[in-house]
């Protein structure tokens, strides 16, 4: 039996050491969050990356636009030698 409560004893102190420790990190985490971000607020910054990516590919979409057009371009100037 003291074997059995000795592992678990150990168990439990291991436990409250890691939620001490994880509840300091998500704490440096939100304090990141909102340095950086403005917001610690989850679905705020799901909200944010998810626009971010929309506004990213729009412009990879302007910018392989733009490279087809001087593509284009320096194909009706060789075509016209």
């Amino acid at each position: 039996m003291q074997p059995a409560y000795e592992r678990l004893r150990a168990d439990r102190i291991r436990a409250e050491s890691d939620v001490e420790r994880l509840t300091a990190e998500l704490a440096a985490a939100r304090a990141q969050a909102r340095e950086e971000l403005g917001t610690d607020d989850e679905a705020e910054i799901r909200r944010m990356i998810e626009e971010a990516r929309a506004e990213n590919a729009r412009r990879v979409e302007d910018f392989a636009q733009a490279l087809r057009a001087v593509q284009d371009r320096l194909d009706a100037l060789d075509g016209a030698r």
